[in-house]
């Protein structure tokens, strides 16, 4: 049975060790039943948290746009460990991240193209932030792309200059 959930999981996408630990334990697989069915998977390469946890860094940074801490947030609740997780970070560079946000300011501001600076400052503040980004990396890329596009930067829903 602790073969068939895991088979049965990790056939719809890659899966953390402890994802497919806390979904044995919840069908009521006794824990050394699913430590010796997990090792196996381990073993032969069908659970590789490492592995994991860099391809969910490439792909959700690559695909949403996720700074890395919100990327860490998102392994630590999929059950990888710090230091796995700490190692598969590395793989977005502060210029990666920031060429992120700044291709996110940039769709942000032009969907609310039209609406009021200030409106279309907020939205854009609340977009990166619940992605995870700093807001002072926020500030400052809202501020360069408002210059940009010539938008009066006193619009600005912070104030900060």
């Amino acid at each position: 049975m602790a073969r068939a959930i895991a088979l049965r999981m990790l056939t719809g996408a890659p899966r953390s060790r402890a994802q497919l630990a806390e979904a044995m334990a919840r069908r009521d697989v006794p824990e050394e039943v699913a430590d010796r069915v997990l090792d196996r998977f381990t073993e032969v390469g069908l659970v590789d948290d490492t592995e994991y946890a860099r391809m969910l860094v490439r792909t959700r940074h690559a695909e949403r746009g996720l700074s890395r801490r919100a990327l860490a947030v998102e392994l630590r609740r999929r059950g990888v460990d710090e230091e796995t997780a700490d190692e598969a970070l590395t793989q977005v560079e502060d210029a990666d991240e920031e060429h992120a946000a700044r291709a996110l300011v940039r769709r942000k501001l032009a969907a609310t193209a039209g609406l009021d600076p200030q409106v279309r400052s907020r939205r854009t503040y609340a977009a990166l932030g619940r992605r995870g980004y700093g807001s002072a990396l926020i500030a400052r890329l809202v501020r360069e792309e408002l210059a940009r596009e010539g938008t009066d930067e006193q619009d600005r829903p912070d104030g900060i200059g």
